[in-house]
Parts: C-alpha cells; sequence; structure tokens
C-alpha cells in the first residue's frame, strides 16, 4: 500500500495552537492524508483524542515532542506521556521501553529547541530513527539543507513533515512511504525503503506562523495548553 504521513502536527493541547483535535484530524482527511501523527509539547491529551475522532481512512498515531534538557524530540507509538526536562538519552530510553520510535524535529533550526544546534550532542542521532530533512515552519537560513545533509551522513531516514500548529498547516509537507507505517515495525520497514522522491516539502507562509503568538496568548488565557472543549466554536480553519 502507499501511505501519506505527517508526523508531526499539533492540536490546542499545546500550547501555541488553537487548533482543535477535530478540526486537524478533518483537515488531514480532506488533504488526503492517510497516517498522522499528533505530536503536542509534552503531553498526549491531543494525540488520544485525535485518535478517537479520526475518521474512516485516517490512522492517528499517538506522539508527543519532548522538550528534554537538550533540546527537542518526537516521540510516537506512545502509550502514555513522556515527562520533559531529562537528558534526551533517558528520554529516548523511556520511548523504548514503551515500544516507541524517535525522531529529531528541526534540527538545526536557529530559533527553536533544535538538538543539532549543539555539535556535542551529534551523537544523538545515532540513537533516533528518523531526522526531520524538511519542516515546513524552517525559515531563513539552511536548516532544512543541514538537516538533510545529517540525515545522508548516518543514512537515517530524512522525511518531510507539517509542524502544523493550525488547520492551516496540515498537509502542507508529508512523506510518501511504500507500506504500512501503523506500527513501529510498519513505520520503520517504510522508512527503510524512503526515497527523497517521497518528500513534499511545502512551506508555511509567514502569515500563519504569525498565528502562533495569537494562540499562545489565547491559551494563556484558556489555561496554558488546556485542550478547549470541541463545542468551544474556535474557528474551523479547514476550508
Amino acid at each position: 500500500m502507499r501511505a501519506f504521513i505527517d508526523l508531526h502536527c499539533h492540536t490546542s493541547a499545546s500550547f501555541d495552537s488553537i487548533a482543535s483535535p477535530e478540526a486537524v484530524v478533518r483537515a488531514a482527511a480532506k488533504r488526503g492524508l492517510t497516517h498522522l501523527a499528533i505530536t503536542d509539547h509534552d503531553r498526549i491529551e491531543g494525540a488520544l483524542r485525535a485518535r478517537d475522532t479520526a475518521p474512516d481512512g485516517l490512522t492517528v498515531i499517538v506522539g508527543e515532542e519532548v522538550k528534554t534538557a537538550d533540546g527537542d524530540l518526537i516521540a510516537v507509538f506512545l502509550e502514555r506521556a513522556v515527562a520533559p526536562g531529562r537528558p534526551a538519552r533517558e528520554t529516548i530510553a523511556e520511548v523504548r521501553e514503551q515500544g516507541g520510535l524517535v525522531g529529531i524535529p528541526h534540527p538545526f533550526d536557529r530559533f527553536r529547541g533544535s538538538m543539532l544546534n549543539d555539535p556535542r550532542l551529534e551523537a544523538m542521532g545515532e540513537l533516533v530513527d528518523w531526522v526531520e530533512a524538511h519542516n515546513a515552519r524552517v525559515v531563513g537560513g539552511t536548516g532544512n539543507e543541514q538537516a538533510a545533509a545529517f540525515a545522508r551522513g548516518l543514512g537515517l531516514p530524512g522525511i518531510a513533515v507539517s509542524d502544523a500548529h493550525s488547520t492551516l498547516e496540515v498537509g502542507v509537507a508529508y512523506t510518501t512511504l511504500d507500506g504500512d507505517p501503523s506500527t513501529p515495525a510498519g513505520l520503520l520497514a517504510a522508512l527503510a525503503v524512503l526515497t527523497v522522491e517521497g518528500l513534499t516539502p511545502g512551506r508555511a507562509t509567514y502569515f500563519v506562523r504569525a498565528v502562533t503568538p495569537v494562540a499562545k496568548m489565547v491559551n494563556r488565557v484558556r489555561g496554558n495548553g488546556r485542550i478547549a472543549p470541541a463545542a468551544a466554536g474556535e474557528a474551523d480553519q479547514a476550508g
């Protein structure tokens, strides 16, 4: 089978998004994704709700973007949330104990908690399953180009992700895989034969990125990262 997967996406469970889990999965299905990892910051409530409400034809993978003491990591196929703030090696070990997989997000982004901005952490690449070779929210500089080169140098799969924080961004970048990435083993097998032709490297516009500070303010009022009720009437931007 052919799968269209985005392994990095946020919902209103994150402190910097106001897109409800229901709106995000509707947008993903509408735009043709078959698999979507919900990776909210340091929590999985949004991913669980997205999984429970996903429309037919869309598989939601429960994940988390974990802020480690050494930088951010993406963890997927989780059974429980992974606590932030610990060394990356300890965090990876916990994810492995759950049977999960780990990737490095936006590894050279100058403006975020990007692990490989510190050359001393390049050894982390040997402990993960993929690198984000193209993150749609990396703007300016050569962060994505550096990430792609880093992945090639270690022989790691380099994937494309949206890192969506609004429904407008869902599916703007994604990875096409041959196989069934619905399980850890299936995802690893599909990534093992990934080629550069499998990447769809779209970009988030500056306008869309400007929504993020607004979302942060809204979530501070709501309770800093608390999921808004589905009936709260937040704008569904899926269009």
